[in-house]
């Protein structure tokens, strides 16, 4: 059934149908954005689980 779920054609006119609704001036600020939004992301995530690490050596301590 989802076999062939996405192929090559589904992409390309994705693209076309995000050019001819955001404008092609646009795109590449859209793409900035989220590329900022995923290192960001990636980054308080990364703090979190160091900062779950630290949390556990500190509840066996009296």
């Amino acid at each position: 059934m989802l076999r062939n779920a996405l192929e090559p054609w589904h992409l390309i006119l994705l693209l076309v149908v995000c050019v001819l609704v955001f404008g092609s001036k646009k795109l590449p600020d859209m793409a900035r954005s989220l590329g900022r939004s995923m290192r960001i992301l990636k980054s308080e995530t990364q703090a979190l689980r160091g900062e779950g690490g630290d949390r556990g050596d500190r509840s066996d301590r009296p």
